[in-house]
């Protein structure tokens, strides 16, 4: 099959009937994807029997990412915990809080490139690992805090976060918070049955109405996390309907994996739950839009965005695309008096409350330029960098509430012919709703 698609690959169409030519096409789609099936079983084939611990057990740090406050690969890393995995079954140690976690001292040496778009908090902030899109910075760099911290070195690292989690409670069926104290935390303000419906609001927005002190919060968090990976293990969920919960969480990238083995991240950095921003898992004309929280706060919860690619009119030969990114503040009007201090921020970090701050980082293909971005449609600054051979463009948007901004990026000189794609930092709204179908400019 391999030998057939790599045959079709090689016959020049430029000269063939449109009759001729749309079926070349098309079987030369088919074959890719079959040979595409295929090698990816082979290699999940190759490295899953190690990685599930049937030869011996292994520990990763799970971190649960919480979208209501953005980083690049959806959010901070609220929640940790190592989880185990002995022979397929699945159980979750100890779990501890980002804020428990405390400063990292000294901090820990980021890359140049990295450094200059996103600081050294990286290194020295669990919260900040994950500022960077590139996840197996980001689960490198939690391994080694984690082992600085607790003297155990975790075999690699799994993310997910809690609409991930919703998937997988549609598989599962609702799990049961029975613990009294627990429920107690709310005053009975929280539901004790977490469904596929209720576990996104209730993680990323009731907790912190309903639970007032962030430690009984994070006492909750790991509560429910408890719960929730013990249904997983338990297997009275369709293993099918399971996996399938678990694919759509890789396909819109809220699973990440990063294995500290090098033959199997070797593997692993082929497919996008590597969540790598170069190699082989990366098509080459694809884009990325990451979202870094700026308010110190929870209230990306309230953001609502749409990503667009818009193909320009090509120049001097060259493809060009402007990547559009709408941003709508849903809060109310006076969020900064109805909702919680811990949500808003108090304005600790200069925010106002009720308004949010992002730092919208943008991603060209490789050897691209960025040529200009406008706020609103008018040019504006931003701080250009580039990041493993990719162009990037930085811009810090503000937005009261109720209010609405539009950054567009243009990246010039695109010397890659492929159809265009991009990949977006994952949010509270379903992926469907945030991107976009591109958009093809009126070329005269």
């Amino acid at each position: 099959m391999r030998i057939s698609s790599e045959r079709l690959d090689q016959i020049d169409e430029s000269n063939l009937l449109p009759q001729v030519a749309e079926p070349l096409r098309q079987a030369r789609d088919d074959l890719r994807d079959v040979t595409g099936a295929l090698d990816a079983a082979s290699n999940a084939a190759a490295i899953a029997p190690d990685m599930l611990g049937i030869a011996s057990p292994r520990n990763y740090l799970l971190m649960i990412q919480n979208n209501a406050e953005s980083r690049a690969s959806g959010g901070i890393p609220g929640a940790l915990a190592v989880l185990t995995v002995d022979n397929g079954k699945l159980s979750l140690g100890a779990q501890i809080s980002a804020s428990e976690f405390g400063v990292i001292s000294p901090t820990l040496p980021v890359d140049l490139e990295q450094r200059s778009i996103f600081s050294t908090r990286m290194g020295k902030f669990i919260q900040d690992v994950n500022l960077t899109p590139d996840f197996p910075t980001a689960g490198s760099m939690a391994q080694a805090m984690w082992e600085k911290k607790t003297g155990q070195r975790v075999d690699g690292v799994l993310s997910i976060d809690p609409v991930a989690l919703s998937f997988i409670l549609n598989a599962t069926g609702p799990v049961q918070i029975s613990n009294p104290e627990l429920l107690a935390l709310s005053g009975g303000g929280l539901p004790s049955e977490l469904n596929s419906s209720n576990v996104v609001p209730t993680l990323l927005s009731d907790v912190y109405a309903k639970i007032k002190v962030p430690q009984l919060q994070d006492a909750y968090f790991a509560a429910v996390a408890q719960e929730l990976f013990s249904a997983v293990s338990s297997g009275k969920s369709e293993p099918e309907k399971l996996l399938s919960s678990i694919t759509r969480g890789v396909a819109e990238n809220r699973i990440l994996l990063w294995s500290n083995n090098e033959d199997e991240q070797a593997i692993v950095s082929r497919y996008p739950i590597s969540g790598s921003i170069a190699g082989p898992s990366v098509s080459p004309a694809q884009f990325g839009v990451y979202f870094n929280d700026g308010t110190g706060a929870k209230m990306d919860y309230y953001v609502e965005r749409t990503v667009q690619l818009v193909k320009e009119c090509p120049r001097d030969g060259y493809e060009q695309t402007t990547v559009r990114i709408t941003s709508t503040n849903t809060a109310p009007a006076n969020a900064g008096q109805t909702l919680p201090a811990y949500v808003t921020g108090d304005g600790v970090f200069g925010v106002t409350p009720g308004a949010v701050q992002t730092n919208i980082v943008t991603y060209g293909p490789m050897q691209a330029l960025v040529e200009a971005a406008k706020l609103n449609g008018e040019r504006t600054g931003f701080a250009p960098h580039v990041h493993s051979g990719r162009p990037v463009a930085v811009l810090a948007v503000q937005l009261a509430p109720g209010e609405t901004k539009t950054v567009e990026v243009t990246f010039a000189k695109i010397v890659q012919h492929a159809e265009p794609n991009v990949v977006v930092t994952p949010t509270v709204q379903a992926v469907k709703d945030v991107t976009l179908p591109t958009e093809n400019a009126a070329c005269g």
